[in-house]
């Protein structure tokens, strides 16, 4: 089949299927009029290809995983633990990333928050101390 229609089957664009070959993940057969060929067996590379990128395998970690992308022993590809292993090492340090500042933005809403409601409740109610113009609004 043609790159139209392979692409249509695995839902990606024309674009990602000649990402993916010259990113060097899969090679495409030529017709004699040139154009590429894909059969089902390099759809079901490609498919393997996308779903890795869409789980946040990057092409050159994908590259790594080179022997499970193929159906050459049709059965568990022990090649690609480790790379999975680290994946979601690097997903959770991500997550506890994201998590931390996270809770440092909660933070400072909350100090903001307070910052604004008590100087509205001192507006309201007038005091006979200074105030102060430009106050810190993470005091």
């Amino acid at each position: 089949m043609q790159i139209r229609e392979a692409a249509e089957r695995l839902g990606i664009t024309e674009r990602m299927l000649r990402h993916y070959e010259k990113a060097g993940l899969m090679e495409a057969r030529r017709a004699d009029n040139g154009y590429r060929s894909y059969t089902d067996a390099d759809l079901r590379r490609a498919a393997r290809i996308r779903d890795l990128i869409a789980t946040g395998f990057s092409t050159r970690e994908v590259l790594a995983m080179a022997p499970c992308l193929s159906d050459e022993g049709a059965g568990p590809c022990e090649d690609g633990i480790p790379q999975l292993l680290n994946k979601l090492d690097q997903i959770d340090r991500l997550r506890a990333d994201l998590d931390a500042k996270r809770e440092a933005v909660l933070d400072r809403l909350a100090v903001l928050r307070e910052a604004v409601s008590t100087e509205s409740h001192a507006t309201r109610v007038p005091s006979k101390r200074a105030t102060n113009k430009n106050p810190s609004m993470f005091r």
